[in-house]
């Protein structure tokens, strides 16, 4: 029964991040002005970030101490977050493999995405913040940052991608009911959003484009500072509160995933995920364990993208980060897993695929959705389109250790449920999806 549903006590959720800057095999190529061609100094991302996160995101320290409010926030949305074994997909596969998942849905907002918001709330709080402005894609950033902006009693204006806003209202709705201003966007609300919406009025919008809305209010307002669900070092650095579980749950069934796999959008959940077990890879302690990340082929940034300095918004108001890129001028095809439709990749995780460390593969949206079928079917929960991805490459990882008659310990990362994603299904379920 341990092995079905692995659980941890309170004292056993993780008491310090991982932050895996210092163990990447090579220096990560520093944020540049594009006006000066020069790296940028904190003075530079003053106005957008509170100090304490510009310091994660360049910090050399191994690990970096949570504050305690931020655990016990942690404990009360839902951490230690189980990790289960897939029985009945496995029956279903007929596969000689184990499947794990680490279940980030159980969290407030149905996502992994809390676990950074509520540590950027925070710190935003502490330092006096009246207001932070962020995107969203598909919803799950702008549900996870307008809790932790209710926690800690700070305003949030969310800009979701329109075709989002127009596919998932209910997200929408709960992001007000947190206490969130959402707007659709391109929106009329900012000189970004009018002008694209001039250019185009049925634009269906970009994470790049909802980024430069949203930077854009942080810029023109003083009590306001920007947000980002992912991309950024500290985000992926607060994540890896789901990696630290997923390693202490395997020990204590001693098991060890040969392969673990995430969806990809901007690279939290991924990075979250496999970064302690990565980390110790890359010093030499570990060197058993395979790395995939999985993203959609309608928005293929690690298969398909150009590794180079390109701009983290389509307005380009950011400074440079070398990533793998399709351009910040892309706009994805309207597929419903909005939030992993973004031009580019973390810059950390970018580096680790460059240097090999780890696979990236692509699906087409139908067969995501036809593995998130047979999940439902099998395990009883409805995944997030996003987390359809992960299933894929998980049940084919099963299929081919069936093919080659080999044991294989598969563990993937459950980052989202999608109760709130069921016009997607109903799409599905009908034909309609390509």
């Amino acid at each position: 029964m341990e092995e079905v549903k692995v659980l941890l006590e309170q004292d056993e959720m993780p008491k310090r991040w991982y932050n895996i800057l210092p163990d990447l095999p090579e220096p990560l190529p520093p944020i540049i002005n594009p006006e000066t061609n020069e790296p940028i100094g904190p003075e530079d991302l003053a106005p957008l970030f509170p100090m304490e996160l510009i310091k994660q995101e360049v910090s050399t320290d191994r690990y970096i101490d949570i504050p305690e409010e931020v655990r016990e926030a942690y404990f009360q949305i839902g951490r230690p977050t189980p990790l289960y074994r897939a029985r009945r997909l496995e029956k279903a596969l007929n596969t000689p493999a184990k499947i794990y998942y680490k279940r980030e849905d159980v969290s407030f907002a149905g996502s992994h995405k809390p676990n950074t918001a509520i540590a950027q709330a925070y710190y935003n709080m502490k330092e006096g913040v009246e207001k932070i402005a962020t995107e969203t894609g598909a919803g799950q950033w702008g549900t996870a940052l307008s809790l932790g902006c209710a926690l800690f009693d700070i305003a949030c204006e969310v800009f979701m991608v329109r075709i989002s806003y127009d596919q998932k209202p209910y997200r929408r709705i709960i992001m007000e009911l947190y206490g969130s201003k959402v707007h659709p966007s391109p929106s009329t609300v900012t000189n970004t959003g009018r002008a694209f919406l001039e250019k185009d009025p049925n634009h269906t919008g970009s994470l790049g484009l909802a980024i430069s809305e949203a930077v854009e209010v942080a810029a023109t307002n003083d009590d306001t500072k920007y947000s980002l669900g992912s991309v950024l070092n500290h985000v992926l650095t607060h994540q890896t509160v789901v990696g630290q579980e997923t390693e202490l749950q395997f020990d204590k069934i001693d098991t060890k995933p040969d392969v673990m796999i995430g969806c990809v959008g901007g690279g939290s959940n991924f990075g979250g995920f496999i970064y302690p077990t990565l980390g110790k890879k890359l010093r030499g302690e570990d060197n058993s364990t395979r790395f995939l990340a999985v993203e959609p082929k309608g928005c293929p940034t690690l298969t398909r993208g150009e590794y180079r300095y390109d701009h983290g918004d389509t307005a380009k108001l950011i400074p440079l980060v070398k990533m793998y890129t399709l351009g910040c001028d892309f706009v994805p095809s309207p597929i419903h897993a909005g939030g992993l439709r973004y031009h580019g990749n973390s810059p950390s995780l970018s580096l680790l695929h460059k240097t090999g460390n780890l696979e990236a593969v692509a699906y087409d949206q139908l067969a995501t959705f036809e593995a998130g079928r047979l999940f439902t079917k099998t395990e009883g929960l409805v995944p997030a389109p996003e987390t359809n991805h992960a299933i894929k490459a998980a049940i084919d990882e099963a299929l081919d250790a069936k093919k080659k008659n080999e044991e294989r310990v598969i563990a993937f990362n459950f980052s989202g449920h999608g109760l709130l994603d069921l016009k997607g299904y109903a799409d599905f379920i009908a034909g309609r999806l390509k």
